[in-house]
């Protein structure tokens, strides 16, 4: 297969990983702000479930953002 065929494909995935990746970490932090009850206004606010699970969320999503950024071409 020529190289020009497959090469833009593989620069999407790799974007599409890094955005999805930033998108996931981003939820993960406003997720863990809300559980320790610096944003305010949610049923999610002061709530330990989502002190713990923001954190967590974050990490697999800065994971999924490095993953797609090192990817091999």
């Amino acid at each position: 297969m020529c190289a020009a065929r497959w090469w833009p494909r593989v620069v999407g995935v790799r974007i599409g990983l890094v955005v999805v990746g930033i998108v996931v970490a981003l939820f993960g932090l406003l997720f863990t702000l809300q559980g320790v009850g610096a944003v305010g206004g949610s049923p999610m606010s002061n709530t330990t479930t989502w002190s713990v699970l923001g954190p967590i969320i974050a990490i697999v999503g800065v994971v999924v953002a490095v993953a797609g950024w090192r990817r091999r071409r």
